[in-house]
């Protein structure tokens, strides 16, 4: 996968798994982490995946709708990728972070749904449920933010709280921060995403 890794300046930091939205790539979040925490180390990917020349991190059927088949097997594919990473760069894989928007926090929403202990923690920046129906695995020791929109056309109020309540049911500590900015990322969001971190890790 297209990616970027970039060395903190602080070895007990965690890696940030940073996941663009539609159309970006793995520039886009730079800023983001940053101020978040600029001793952390990065790991920027780019997705696989290019609907009309913009790359995704899986396809979908539709505005909303995920081809689920595919989120599967992208979902694998990023586990697998982390833990190349990891060996590659020499980061510990169990102190990962993820930071996502959009397609990129539903992707790492997925990881969190198929996977037990992948991340350590996760910052979903206007996210939906990634995939339903599913047996989720224990996340007893996980922490979330979750960023949304009251009035986000995409990612509906609903969606928010069926993820978190979800996130809660499997054991997660979630915190859901709402804007009024529709499916935008704001500079107060970040500061509550900061604040989240800064408590937790």
């Amino acid at each position: 996968m297209k990616h970027l890794f970039i060395k903190g300046s602080n070895p007990s930091k965690p890696t940030f798994l940073l996941l663009h939205g539609t159309g970006g790539n793995e520039h886009d979040l730079l800023p983001i982490a940053g101020m978040i925490d600029d001793e952390a180390s990065i790991l920027s990917v780019r997705g696989n995946v290019s609907e009309n020349g913009m790359p995704r991190f899986f396809k979908r059927l539709a505005e909303g709708v995920f081809d689920e088949e595919d989120l599967v097997f992208r979902t694998k594919e990023l586990k697998e990728f982390i833990d190349q990473a990891s060996t590659d760069y020499d980061f510990n894989p169990n102190h990962v972070i993820a930071i996502g928007y959009s397609n990129g926090a539903n992707i790492a929403g997925s990881l969190l749904f198929h996977y037990e202990d992948v991340l350590k923690g996760a910052m979903l920046l206007h996210p939906m449920v990634p995939i339903r129906n599913l047996d989720l695995p224990q996340m007893k020791s996980l922490s979330v933010f979750i960023g949304a929109g009251k009035n986000d056309p995409i990612c509906l109020p609903q969606e928010t709280e069926e993820l978190a309540s979800l996130l809660q049911g499997a054991g997660a500590t979630v915190e859901t921060h709402w804007e009024n900015n529709g499916h935008s990322l704001t500079r107060t969001e970040i500061e509550k995403a900061t604040e989240w971190y800064e408590k937790n890790f």
